[in-house]
């Protein structure tokens, strides 16, 4: 890992972005009926995707283990594409951007397998860090 012992804590945001596009209107409305047999896609896939961030360190060697203070995950369907937005937060010396974008790319998996069972034409796509800021340098996409 990198030395971050130097470093200040200071408020660290990052928004990220992942997208699922499913292959039929039906989809969609099952998912809004909450007619999914695996159930409640949008709020499974909420925790799955609070866990994503929390273990992040598990998973990826080089991040440091973070107090994750606040995380806020958000979907917004757009005809057949499911758009997921996390915002991460912390009080820390390095960021939270590889956090934002782990609990996006959990989020889809989980919005994949289950929906898979009513729809063999689910698929993920873009995951990307929309903006960071707090550290040595801020980055907006938006």
């Amino acid at each position: 890992m990198v030395d971050i012992t130097h470093k200040k804590s200071t408020l660290r945001t990052a928004v990220a972005e992942a997208v699922v596009e499913v292959s039929s209107r039906e989809t969609i409305q099952a998912i809004r009926e909450k007619r999914v047999p695996k159930g409640d896609v949008f709020a499974m896939s909420k925790a799955a995707g609070l866990l994503g961030v929390k273990k992040t360190a598990d998973l990826l060697p080089d991040c440091h283990p973070l107090p994750i203070e606040f995380t806020d995950i958000r979907y917004e369907i757009e005809d057949l594409r499911i758009r997921i937005r996390i915002t991460v937060k912390t009080h820390y010396k390095t960021g939270v951007e590889v956090e934002a974008m782990h609990g996006a790319s959990i989020v889809a998996l989980n919005l994949y397998d289950m929906l898979k069972p009513i729809d063999k034409g689910v698929e993920i796509g873009r995951i990307r860090l929309i903006k960071k800021s707090g550290g040595k340098s801020d980055i907006d996409k938006s």
